[in-house]
């Protein structure tokens, strides 16, 4: 694998250098700001499902107060000229620490949803994560990302054919890991999708998997066709309203023979039942805040989890990154690689492939001039010692 010949940051000069022709990049370089234009493109039924929080949003708030309290301390008169994200993840070689996360349902905002997602992917070099929930096939979208590299979301599913084949199905076309949600079992109390009674799963939205899967539709009384909202209705009970156990986790490693990530860890003791019960690698997630109100912030669950396990499993972290920076801090702090969210949906709604494509393209620009200016050339050089003790006036060491 060859890292970009210019580095990540070359974006920063193609776009000044459009500016010398008056042309401007077709929405914000600011990642943060990102969900207010696309809010004024979406209506608010698909926004507030992407944008939304559980309960009173206490959650989503501290997982970006969490990054605040955390300050890089830059180091001078080094050489970071030339900067390398390269990294391994998984057993895979990744040209940068970053991973599209699963969202499901993305034909909300866009159209081509998942396949435009796939695409961009594919062009930038970063693996995407497929959700269950998705508004395509899981052979649709492996077409769309063609030779990128591509992981798959379960939900877990509460009959075990039905399961097996979709894992059957993700495997051969293609996905190499499998990330498997622990904290939505059940959805949250939602106010912004209730106060509209919104929920896309109902109207047939976001069930493309299942519905396409011949295991599960040889349980349906009629057709898909015939009856798709019925097709809808009868899944919900299947993959929803029930928790799975850890003494179950044995059922998916007979049935996927690659690398397996339990997300949505936030606890020391899971994460060390996890690495108990031979998983990968788990992911330091709070759902972007969607689950549990006034939850732990991710990234402060981030330094208890590495500190109980990060040597002996890879940690991967979501919930909340907004900028290179934040990538940077959350590398700091343990993870060996970060999942991207809401933002790039955003950019899906504002530019379809080519919004996402924009909107990574940026982060990995942002991040490699953080890391120059910061002093550091390669992954390696990333750690605790590179931030400063929150609140305690001194730089760790």
């Amino acid at each position: 694998m060859t890292a970009p010949e210019r580095g990540y940051a070359d974006y920063q000069y193609q776009i000044y250098v459009r500016g010398l022709q008056d042309a401007v990049p077709p929405f914000t370089t600011d990642l943060g700001a990102l969900e207010d234009q696309a809010r004024d493109r979406l209506g608010p039924k698909p926004y507030w499902y992407i944008a939304g929080a559980a309960g009173t949003g206490a959650t989503a708030r501290a997982n970006r107060a969490a990054f605040d309290r955390h300050r890089i301390v830059p180091r001078m008169l080094r050489d970071a000229t030339a900067r390398d994200q390269r990294t391994t993840v998984l057993g895979s070689e990744l040209p940068a620490p970053v991973v599209l996360a699963p969202i499901g349902v993305q034909s909300q905002v866009h159209p081509e949803g998942e396949l435009a997602t796939a695409r961009a992917a594919a062009a930038t070099g970063v693996p995407m994560v497929l959700s269950t929930a998705a508004s395509h096939t899981i052979e649709e979208v492996a077409e769309a990302n063609g030779d990128g590299q591509r992981w798959f979301q379960l939900y877990w599913p509460h009959d075990d054919e039905v399961t097996a084949s979709i894992l059957k199905r993700a495997r051969t076309s293609g996905y190499t890991a499998l990330v498997v949600t622990l904290d939505t079992w059940q959805l949250a109390w939602r106010p912004h999708d209730l106060d509209q009674a919104y929920l896309p799963f109902l109207r047939g939205d976001g069930v493309a998997i299942p519905l396409s899967d011949p295991v599960f539709r040889s349980r349906l009384e009629r057709p898909v066709e015939e009856d798709p909202q019925g097709a809808a209705m009868q899944w919900l009970p299947i993959f929803s309203g029930k928790a799975h156990t850890w003494d179950e986790l044995g059922f998916l490693r007979e049935h996927w023979d690659g690398p397996i990530v339990l997300k949505g860890i936030v606890h020391p003791e899971d994460a060390r039942r996890a690495v108990r019960a031979g998983m990968d690698g788990i992911v330091v997630s709070n759902h972007g805040g969607r689950q549990v109100d006034g939850a732990v912030a991710a990234l402060d669950a981030l330094v208890d989890v590495v500190a109980e396990v990060g040597t002996e499993t890879e940690v991967l972290f979501d919930s909340g990154i907004r900028s290179g920076a934040d990538v940077f801090k959350a590398l700091a702090l343990g993870a060996r690689a970060v999942l991207l969210g809401r933002p790039y949906v955003y950019g899906l709604a504002l530019g379809g492939a080519a919004g996402v494509e924009h909107v990574v393209r940026g982060l990995l620009a942002d991040f490699d001039l953080t890391m120059g200016l910061s002093g550091c050339t390669t992954l390696a050089d990333i750690g605790p010692d590179t931030l400063h003790a929150g609140g305690g006036g001194e730089v760790r060491r």
